[in-house]
């Protein structure tokens, strides 16, 4: 019976309401993955330039993720979500009607100043989830943003057979769509007593004030290390299709909609079953072993050395093993802090992650140009076994989490 009751809780209208709201940003997310490389390069931009443009986003919202995440503490929710989807519109279509690549550039850039809305996101998932559901809300976060990955690129590969420019329009169509919904269906979830008080720390000095606990300090880089290898990965994605199997912008779009099924098959079902038996710890470390794994393994994949098969089953390894790491990071991270600051603790962790997709792929573009500025077999598999290195290292920090952890609760 009490099993029936925390169904209904953790199964409400709002949090349904949110979880279309995320995924229906994450397919014009989703949209630009597979493009932007092929893209850029008609208007003759090298891999550092690609490295760039996913970096130029990401200090975007490494800078404006908390800030956001604040201001939906102070002001609510569902302002926040609605101006930076809005926003989100509006680059888009920079993006569609650009001529050049310095319009490439600047939609990007508006983009990420507006693309900080996955922390306002997350908070309003901890105002309608008890504590008891926390893993399985962020879980349900994780599935919008996978099912995002399946339709986004899905749709990429379909729609830019009609012209390179046009999943950007279909994207910015779609965020305004998004506006819309926010604005007449979903409501809001935090009431005016339980804002916090105002206050004028900046954004580093919130960071450097949240990081002065250890369990927290230690989550924020395991979850920095982790998006740093996965963005590692996904910046080279569509050059090492391109490189090892000839693949074009379509093909490469199928391959990340197979990625983003398989993250919301574990994130959507098995996250919350694992998180019962086995606990956050622990399924941080199961995901690292699994990625660092998976990216040393997958540059040996090629049209000649396994095929297609092997490399379904190596994107497959990379998507479980994101899919159980990062949400039971993220999960960890809300249940560490207070009821009144979820915003601003989540802004603080996703603008780690911010910082981490700016270093990621601009790593990604210095160790993927050869001396002709351009991309071949030994730059790939460079590229990749930084990721996995880098991922030893998320390995090393997410074991002494699970230790410290394991200490606190002995001694408490």
């Amino acid at each position: 019976m009490q099993t029936d009751k925390t169904e209904e809780k953790f199964l409400t209208g709002p949090l349904l309401v949110i979880f279309f709201t995320i995924f229906i940003d994450l397919v014009g997310f989703g949209i630009v993955i597979p493009l932007l490389t092929f893209y850029a390069e008609e208007y003759n931009a090298t891999p550092l330039d690609v490295g760039l443009l996913v970096s130029s986003y990401s200090l975007m919202q490494f800078i404006f993720s908390p800030i956001w995440g604040n201001l939906s503490d102070r002001f609510g929710r569902k302002p926040i979500l609605f101006i930076t989807i809005l926003g989100s519109s509006i680059g888009y279509l920079i993006l569609g009607f650009a001529g050049s690549l310095a319009m490439i550039y600047f939609g990007r850039i508006l983009a990420g100043i507006t693309g900080g809305n996955l922390a306002a996101a997350q908070a309003y998932i901890a105002d309608v989830t008890t504590r008891e559901n926390r893993a399985r809300g962020m879980g349900l976060f994780g599935m919008a943003f996978g099912l995002g990955f399946i339709l986004g690129p899905a749709l990429a590969g379909v729609l830019s057979k009609f012209g390179m420019h046009v999943p950007f329009l279909f994207a910015a169509g779609l965020s305004l769509v998004n506006t819309f919904l926010l604005l007449f269906i979903l409501p809001e979830s935090r009431k005016p007593g339980n804002r916090p008080p105002r206050t004028d720390r900046g954004r580093l000095s919130m960071l450097l004030a949240s990081l002065k606990d250890k369990r927290f300090a230690t989550i924020t880089i395991d979850y920095f290390l982790i998006v740093t290898a996965f963005s590692m990965m996904t910046t080279a994605f569509a050059y090492f299709t391109l490189v090892k199997f000839g693949y074009n912008a379509a093909e490469t779009g199928y391959l990340l909609g197979f990625v983003g099924l398989i993250a919301a098959v574990v994130q959507g079902g098995a996250f919350g079953v694992l998180t019962k038996h086995f606990g956050e710890a622990r399924l941080v470390i199961a995901g690292c072993v699994i990625l660092v794994l998976s990216l040393f393994a997958v540059p040996f994949v090629s049209a000649a050395s396994g095929g297609l098969v092997f490399l379904l089953i190596g994107i497959g390894s990379f998507a479980v093993g994101n899919s159980i790491a990062s949400p039971a990071l993220t999960s960890l991270a809300s249940k560490i802090t207070s009821e009144s600051e979820q915003g601003q603790a989540l802004g603080i962790l996703q603008s780690s992650a911010s910082l981490a997709r700016v270093i990621g792929p601009l790593l990604c573009g210095v160790l993927l140009n050869n001396a002709m500025q351009e991309v071949d077999d030994s730059t790939l598999q460079r590229t990749f076994w930084t990721a996995a290195g880098i991922m030893c290292v998320a390995l090393i920090t997410s074991v002494y989490f699970a230790r410290i952890s394991k200490a606190e609760r002995l001694t408490s």
